[in-house]
C-alpha cells in the first residue's frame, strides 16, 4: 500500500522539524534578550558619567583648564592650550597603557589545564612590535617638543617699544613698582608705588596695551608669579650679572583685580609677599597717572596709588585698598 507510508511519516518529519528548531529558537532569542542588557548597561554608564560632571559644577572650559585659573592675557591663553592638549595626550597614554596591561592580564593568563612549566608565546624577537615600541615613543616626544618650544617663543617675544614699562623690584619682604616712561610727578621724581606691612601695593596698568616688565631684587632672589598670568620668572639680584633675561611682556585683556605673589621661597614673611595687580581700561590708567603727578593738597605731596584710586571714584576697579589679598601682621607672637 504506497500511499499509507506518506501520511504516516509527515507528521513525525514536522515534529521533529519543530523539535530541532526549538533550540536554534530559543539560543536566537537569548542573543537577542541580552542586546537590550548591554544597552541599557551603555545607557546607565553615560548617563553616570553625565551626572558626576553635572554634579561638580563644572562648566567644558573648566574642564579643559584641568585646574588652571582663568588666564587674563594673551599668552596665559597661549600657555593654557598648550597645557590643555598635553594633559589630553598624557591621558590618551595612559588609557591605551591601561588598556594593554587589563587586556594582558585578562587574556593570556595561564590556563588552568596548561603545564605550569610552558612559557607563553615569545615576542623578543618581534621586529614590528620593537620598531613600534621606540618609533611611536619618539614622535610622541618630537611633537611635544615642537609645540612647547613653539609656545614659549611666543610667550617670551617682545615688542621693540612697549606701550608701557614697569620696574619691578622685589626686597624683603615686598614690593615696589616704578613707571619710568611716565611723566614725573609734581616733585620731578618717577611715580613709584611702594608697599609695606601695613598696605599692600597696587600695580596698576592698562588693559590692551603691550606692558614690559623689568624684574630686579635687592637681596635674595624672589619670584613674580601672577596666577592668572600663566607665567612666573625668578626676580634676581643683579640679573645682569646672573646672565638672566629679567624682564618680560604681555597684554591684559580682562580688567579686574588679580593677586601677585612670591614663589620662591626668600625668607621668614616668604607666605605674606603679596601684592596685586589693577587692571584698569586705557582711559582710566591714563587718568590714573595723571593723578599721580599732581599734589594731593590734603597731605601737600604728590598722590599715592590709594590716594589717586580714591579720588578717581570709578567703582570697585578704583578701591583705594587690595581686594584679593590683606597685609600681614609681623607680630610673630600673634596668632
Amino acid at each position: 500500500m504506497p500511499g499509507v507510508p506518506g501520511p504516516s511519516r509527515q507528521p513525525t518529519t514536522t515534529l521533529h522539524r519543530h523539535a530541532s528548531r526549538g533550540p536554534l529558537d530559543s539560543g536566537c532569542h537569548a542573543k537577542i534578550s541580552r542586546r537590550p542588557g548591554l544597552k541599557r548597561v551603555g545607557k546607565v554608564a553615560a548617563l553616570a558619567g553625565l551626572v558626576a560632571l553635572l554634579a561638580t559644577g563644572c562648566s567644558g572650559d573648566e574642564v579643559l583648564r584641568f585646574g588652571w585659573p582663568v588666564g587674563v592675557t594673551e599668552q596665559a591663553d597661549k600657555m593654557r592650550w598648550l597645557w590643555t592638549w598635553s594633559v589630553i595626550a598624557a591621558l590618551a597614554v595612559g588609557v591605551i597603557v591601561w588598556g594593554l596591561i587589563f587586556w594582558s592580564s585578562a587574556f593570556h593568563r595561564r590556563k588552568k589545564n596548561q603545564d605550569p612549566t610552558d612559557l607563553p608565546r615569545q615576542f623578543q624577537y618581534n621586529v614590528p612590535l620593537e620598531l613600534f615600541c621606540v618609533i611611536t615613543p619618539l614622535v610622541m616626544v618630537c611633537v611635544l617638543f615642537f609645540f612647547t618650544a613653539t609656545t614659549e617663543s611666543q610667550v617670551l617675544a617682545k615688542k621693540p617699544n612697549p606701550d608701557v614699562t614697569i620696574n619691578v623690584t622685589a626686597f624683603q619682604w615686598n614690593w615696589e613698582f616704578d613707571y619710568p616712561n611716565e611723566p614725573k610727578d609734581a616733585a620731578g621724581q618717577m611715580i613709584r608705588t611702594v608697599g609695606s606691612s601695613s598696605e599692600i601695593p597696587l600695580l596698576v596698568v592698562p588693559t590692551g596695551k603691550t606692558i614690559q616688565y623689568n624684574l630686579r631684587s635687592t637681596d635674595v632672589i624672589h619670584s613674580f608669579w601672577v596666577p592668572e598670568f600663566h607665567f612666573k620668572r625668578d626676580v634676581f639680584p643683579y640679573p645682569e650679572k646672573n646672565n638672566q633675561d629679567s624682564s618680560f611682556q604681555n597684554t591684559i585683556d580682562t580688567e579686574g583685580s588679580f593677586v601677585g605673589r612670591c614663589a620662591e621661597l626668600c625668607g621668614t614673611y616668604h607666605a605674606m609677599m603679596n601684592f596685586e595687580v589693577r587692571a584698569l581700561p586705557a582711559n582710566l590708567y591714563q587718568q590714573y597717572i595723571q593723578t599721580r603727578t599732581q599734589v594731593n593738597p590734603v597731605t601737600g605731596v604728590p598722590y599715592t596709588a590709594a590716594e589717586a584710586l580714591a579720588r578717581m571714584n570709578c567703582g570697585q576697579l578704583c578701591t583705594p585698598q587690595a581686594v584679593t589679598t590683606q597685609p600681614f601682621n609681623t607680630d610673630r607672637t600673634a596668632r
